[in-house]
């Protein structure tokens, strides 16, 4: 359990500063109060030929959506739907690749009402049995239940059997024999080995190593008896993908996994980077009210545990955390299906990057190694999405003592705030003038984007130590994944202001959309050839 420093007093004009950025969605409301001059950033989206205002939630896209992509869990719906179509449909495919030696050897299977010699029939068929499988499951509940797949496998046998039954009756209708039936019931056991056993394994591979950028950081509010249980729930279920950052109480002192007042939540969940807000406080109706108003505020997921009443759901809770039903009181809305689209496109158009690039990206090996001493590449911690650190990829274009020598240039440096940069900076070689003039050394962070660290388009991961001078205000930019380039890239590259870029990045992620990204493309391939880099 993290734990966080505490600076309360922090006037609420501020939160707008401080509120979880979603990408595409504005925030719920501004500050009113002002810092410095407003960035340009407006008018350079309406240069880039997008309006500055929100899409909305509401748009063409969500209209084809299904429900369940909209929510938090979006992506994780999307993935078990594909995986269980998959398994379906291998299922049968295997089934009429079995029939096809079984029809030479015994001729009454002729009379089954599928032709092996067709996979498309079987597809067909395999589609109707997987969308029946699919309404039960998720019906009951299947989608919001705990990830332990032998809670699962209730929910999984009684779809298949209510799937099974439908189709025979269908089938039976329709004047199929008896073999029909026989078949749909043997596909229908497969299908659910098969569906079982995925979720075993991704629920033990979650369990032994779950991946950081899929865990979801959690403040509780009480740290009293309901809140350790939760705390502990949330510890022991890895599955959940939930860490939590640490308590908010009133009544108990600081210390011991207390981390602030409630009051405090904004400030909290800033810093932590939190998702979501777990209310186990007493049962104080005024205080779930202000903590849902300012969770609404700041674009947190609130969720309330009903043990606090004295009481279990009556039906399927929205979400177990280990043996613990949590309630949802409120769910931010995230453009999951579009941020999915994001990622595919990240990683064809960075593998084809990479494929294209291969031979340039090995002459520019060979031509490091030639005009100076050290390593062909540098590899540096950069901070990126929710502050998590990761191994970003360049080629070198410095001398290999250029970190112990940055201390003694900083008097020199020309940009504002938490950033460093010189013009003419003496440590840059020959060849690295040239790289960087094209971008060409940024090549390698094209197996970052692959690996998953870094998008395409996005704010450019900082150093560790320009991301500690952060002001508060600054860490908003770390909600997404950073990018090969970004809006402040193409828009105000060689501006020394730091906030100005601060807010470029902002803007950037409260109006993100598909197409500002395929146009910030665009316009990095223009500005690459004309070599504006420095």
């Amino acid at each position: 359990m993290s734990s966080l420093v505490v600076n309360s007093g922090q006037s609420e004009s501020r939160e707008a500063e401080w509120a979880r950025l979603i990408p595409g969605e504005m925030p719920p409301f501004r500050a009113t109060a002002k810092k410095g001059p407003r960035s340009v950033s407006p008018m350079a989206l309406r240069r880039m030929g997008r309006p500055a205002e929100s899409r909305g939630q509401d748009g063409a896209l969500s209209l084809l959506i299904p429900s369940p992509m909209q929510g938090r869990m979006g992506v994780n719906w999307l993935w078990c739907m594909c995986v269980d179509g998959a398994l379906v449909a291998l299922n049968w495919l295997l089934i009429g690749a079995l029939l096809v030696p079984l029809r030479e050897l015994f001729p009454q299977i002729r009379t089954f009402g599928f032709d092996a010699g067709k996979p498309g029939a079987l597809l067909g068929v395999a589609f109707l049995h997987f969308a029946l499988v699919t309404l039960v499951a998720y019906t009951e509940g299947l989608q919001v239940a705990s990830g332990d797949p032998r809670k699962q496998v209730k929910t999984l046998a009684k779809a298949v059997l209510f799937a099974n039954t439908v189709m025979c009756c269908a089938y039976g209708l329709q004047g199929a024999s008896w073999g029909t039936a026989v078949l749909i019931c043997a596909a229908g056991l497969l299908h659910l080995g098969a569906m079982w056993l995925w979720r075993w394994q991704r629920f033990g591979r979650a369990r032994t190593a779950p991946s950081p950028r899929l865990v979801r950081n959690v403040l509780i509010v009480g740290s009293g008896t309901v809140g350790r249980k939760v705390a502990s729930s949330v510890e022991r279920d890895l599955g959940s993908r939930r860490r939590v950052c640490g308590f908010l109480d009133d009544e108990r002192p600081l210390g011991n996994g207390v981390v602030g007042r409630i009051s405090d939540l904004a400030l909290m969940a800033r810093k932590g980077f939190v998702d979501e807000v777990i209310l186990a406080a007493p049962r104080d109706g005024d205080v779930t009210q202000r903590v849902l108003r300012d969770a609404r505020r700041l674009r947190l997921d609130v969720e309330i545990v009903p043990e606090l009443f004295g009481c279990n759901p009556a039906g399927p809770p929205v979400e177990c955390v280990g043996s613990l039903p949590i309630i949802s009181l409120h769910a931010e809305r995230l453009p999951d299906a579009s941020l999915v689209l994001k990622r595919v496109i990240d990683v064809v158009g960075a593998s084809l990057a990479l494929a294209v690039l291969s031979p340039l990206i090995a002459v520019i090996a060979v031509l490091i190694k030639l005009d100076s001493q050290g390593t062909v590449l540098y590899c540096a911690q950069r901070a990126g999405r929710k502050q998590r650190h990761f191994r970003c990829y360049k080629f070198r274009t410095m001398v290999t003592e250029a970190e112990q020598l940055k201390d003694a240039l900083r008097g020199k440096n020309e940009r504002s705030g938490p950033m460093f940069k010189i013009a003419g900076d003496p440590r840059i070689t020959r060849l690295g003038r040239l790289l960087r003039r094209y971008s060409l050394d940024e090549l390698p962070q094209l197996w970052n984007v692959v690996k998953g660290d870094m998008s395409l388009v996005g704010p450019r991961p900082h150093p560790l130590d320009d991301v500690a001078a952060y002001e508060i205000e600054h860490l908003g930019r770390l909600d997404v994944t950073p990018g090969l380039t970004g809006l402040w890239q193409v828009t105000a590259r060689r501006d020394p202001s730091f906030q100005r870029g601060m807010e470029l990045d902002r803007e950037y992620i409260r109006t993100w959309s598909l197409g500002l990204d395929l146009r910030i493309l665009m316009r990095t391939m223009v500005t690459v050839v004309r070599g504006s880099g420095q």
